[in-house]
């Protein structure tokens, strides 16, 4: 547990509210002033139980492949620890607090009974890994994504277009898709299947309400409807039921009032029962407004282990691997766009702890510096190409604008020479070259993006800014907080409460904001284009058609994991 502290004081007339952001391995409370979104303390829990990607941690069981599951019981503790530490580290009086609003990631659903219990807090299922929250990066759903992409083709689903052509194996489908056939009697004990942004509202409430954001992004809603039961029934007849029994519910539009804090939820948090508690969110959507990024042409990059990119438009487009276009997505009244990749800061805390020599761990703790820092510092200066190496992100698969999960990181240009800062250097510029490929997918299907905002935890790099500004050409605006979605929530929680009419009146006194902190330079971008067309021909090459190895790669890993013993693993 760690927490901060800024003004640590009650004003007088003033009110308070909390925002909960639940990311990948912790969840971050803050406390944010309503009149103009000062924050005044925050506090961060690590989850114990973090990310199982290698076992279950209840019985030790090796998971296959691809898998990541999270333990629910931690988001609990993060509101019995974290929000109490934020309030103790601000210094409020907690009756002046008058809402409380969470983000998590997307899609992270869970099974969980009519009542809200989670099937692996029982313990009749807690030793099966189908009982546990499936994180948003777990993918081996993905030959039931296949199949759900390839029907939806050949059948010409009207909602398919609204999601670029794809539907990930990230989302709430597939992933149900996969518990029913790999652990049948489990599904049939699932009464409902939830995001656990939604569940995290259920716990703090007491009532069960679908956010508009995640339903429509991560679980199909268009227009109202879901899947059809035909086209269900045509991927597996015991599937055909799953849009109307497991998946609908009441859809709570964003900013709205999910309902009261409950005496226990207050207990935990050490706030006022029956504050409001604003319906759940995204972590990336609910940034936008505390980034005061809500207008049609400005597109949000919240930039982490993951990078989601956001905007809002007047205008309703199909663009190619989009994550979704949803109607009121972001903001009431426009369309909300998302796109995003699968692996950014997660490609460089893996080349940082599994490939860089001891002699930088030893250079950089001599400096006084983080690994990052000091291999920061050995690649600043730099000239465009003088590494030699061109990289394809994919480390993580493919999310915009491929979405294939098959795919996996290449680097071109190695020789004896190669130094670990030329890696890491060219790994930086490979998410850039990523996101400018998703801005001009962006533009030449008439979305127009007229500035790039950035937030999340990366701002920290300034080499990693300057670089996306010379590789997109155009300038960078920063949130001004380093707990953007935390703050966003807050925001959400403000007008739940009614301090504000809607979020964008309340996006405009308490969003922050930079325009134009990191500005291109002419000669460093135009380097940047031919490295940036070089780039499109790899993505192309092994993205679109070109070569199958990526796959095959990955097909026999996975079947060398399945036959090898589990001890030996």
């Amino acid at each position: 547990m760690s927490s901060s502290s800024g003004e640590g004081t009650t004003e007088a007339g003033e009110s308070y509210v909390v925002g909960v952001d639940f990311g990948t391995l912790s969840g971050r409370a803050v406390v944010v002033r309503v009149s103009d979104g000062e924050e005044l303390g925050s506090a961060v829990h690590e989850y114990p139980h973090a990310v199982m990607d290698r076992e279950l941690a209840r019985t030790g069981e090796r998971l296959p492949p691809e898998w990541a599951l999270q333990d629910p019981a931690d988001y609990v503790e993060v509101l019995q620890r974290a929000v109490p530490a934020a309030l103790a580290a601000a210094g409020v009086d907690p009756s002046r607090v008058i809402g409380i609003g969470t983000d998590f990631t997307a899609s992270t659903p869970l099974p969980v009974l009519s009542d809200g219990r989670a099937l692996s807090s029982l313990e009749e299922w807690a030793d099966r890994p189908h009982a546990y929250v499936k994180l948003w990066k777990h993918h081996a759903a993905q030959p039931q994504a296949t199949r759900i992409n390839e029907l939806a083709r050949e059948r010409g689903e009207s909602w398919l277009p609204r999601y670029g052509g794809f539907i990930s194996s990230e989302w709430e489908f597939a992933k149900a898709l996969q518990v029913l056939e790999e652990d049948p009697e489990l599904y049939a004990a699932t009464d409902h299947w939830v995001e656990a942004a939604d569940w995290i509202i259920w716990q703090l409430c007491g009532r069960y309400v679908r956010n508009a954001c995640t339903a429509g992004y991560k679980g199909i809603l268009q227009d109202d409807e879901l899947p059809s039961r035909e086209y269900l029934a045509a991927l597996n007849p015991d599937f055909a039921s799953f849009a109307e029994d497991k998946l609908a519910h009441t859809i709570g539009q964003l900013g709205e009032r999910a309902g009261d804090l409950t005496e226990e939820a207050a207990a935990w948090t050490g706030l006022p029962a029956d504050i409001a508690v604003a319906v759940g969110n995204v972590d990336a959507h609910v940034t936008a407004p505390a980034a005061r990024a809500v207008e049609p042409g400005q597109m949000l990059a919240i930039m982490g282990t993951s990078t989601c990119h956001v905007m809002s438009s007047d205008q309703l487009a199909e663009v190619p691997g989009m994550c979704g276009v949803v109607d009121g997505g972001i903001v009431k009244g426009l369309w909300g766009y998302e796109a995003g990749q699968s692996g950014v800061g997660d490609i460089f805390a893996w080349y940082v702890a599994q490939q860089v020599p001891g002699r930088l761990e030893a250079e950089a703790a001599e400096a006084g510096l983080s690994v990052h820092e000091h291999l920061t510092e050995l690649a600043r200066e730099q000239p465009v190409g003088a590494h030699g190496l061109l990289v394809l992100d994919w480390h993580n698969g493919n999310r915009s604008v491929l979405v294939d999960t098959e795919l996996s990181g290449l680097v071109v240009g190695l020789t004896l020479a190669t130094r670990p800062e030329d890696v890491y250097r060219a790994l930086l510029e490979a998410t850039a070259f990523g996101t400018r490929q998703i801005v001009e997918t962006f533009q030449d299907s008439g979305v127009p993006v007229e500035e790039f905002v950035v937030a999340g935890g990366l701002l920290r790099n300034t080499l990693i800014m300057q670089i996306y500004a010379d590789v997109l050409g155009m300038p960078i605006s920063t949130n001004d907080s380093t707990q953007g979605p935390a703050v966003g929530a807050g925001i959400h929680a403000a007008v739940a409460a009614g301090a504000y009419p809607d979020v964008l009146a309340a996006s405009e006194r308490m969003g922050r904001v930079t325009r134009a902190r990191y500005t291109p330079d002419p000669e460093r971008s135009r380097a940047y284009d031919e490295m940036f067309a070089d780039y499109r021909e790899l993505h192309d090459h092994f993205g679109r058609g070109g070569s199958d190895v990526m796959r095959r790669l990955k097909r026999r890993r996975r079947e060398a994991l399945t036959t090898q013993p589990q001890e030996e693993r």
